[in-house]
This record gives structure tokens, sequence and C-alpha cells, in this order.
């Protein structure tokens, strides 16, 4: 596949802000999380992705791939998707993501 950074797509949230992870039920969400249908990722899921810049809990949302969180010490990517016509700094990314990625040793690729 294609680096992803600039592309447009659409993500199926099953992690709303608000809600709390499934197996750590500590760890809150404070940004929409959710998976890419139709793209694998190498965990043998779908592609996981973060969204920035909605401010409400969504079902779904349609935006543009503007990161890449890639982490050195697991197996799969996160990518970060935002709304078209916004854009977010490295360590905005950084101070979004803490919350999950603060486990992981990740860099931000943008």
């Amino acid at each position: 596949m294609d680096h992803p950074l600039g592309r447009i797509v659409t993500v199926i949230v099953d992690r709303p802000l608000g809600s709390c992870h499934p197996k750590h039920p500590d760890i809150r969400y404070p940004i929409n999380y959710g998976y890419i249908p139709g793209i694998p990722a190498p965990d043998g899921e779908e592609q996981d992705a973060y969204i920035l810049g909605i401010e409400t809990p969504v079902d779904r949302f349609t935006g543009r791939v503007t990161a890449v969180i890639h982490r050195l010490d697991d197996v799969e990517d996160k990518w970060v998707v935002i709304p078209e016509g916004t854009s977010f700094t490295k360590e905005q990314i950084e101070a979004a993501v803490r919350f999950q990625e603060q486990y992981f040793q990740s860099v931000v690729i943008i």
C-alpha cells in the first residue's frame, strides 16, 4: 500500500470520545478512535485511527490522514485523521494521543 499521508479515509468509531478502553477501563478516550474498514493492519485487524479536531462523540468520520504514529515496540501503526482544512503540529498530535501512546515507544510521522 502507498503511504497514507494526505489520503481521505472514513473511520468507523468504536471508541467514541469519553468512552473507556474495553480491556483497560482506567483509560478514557479524550478523542474519537476507530478503524478504517478495508485497510488491513499488521495485527490482522483493520487499520486503527485517532480522530483529532472533532470535539463531540461520533459514529463515523471522513477526513484526511495527517500523521502516522509509528510504534517502535508494537506490530502496528496508528493513523491520525483530521477534518479537511485543519492542521495540527507534531507536538499537538503527541499531546492528543499521549493518553494511550504513553504505554508505547512511538514517533509521530507527519
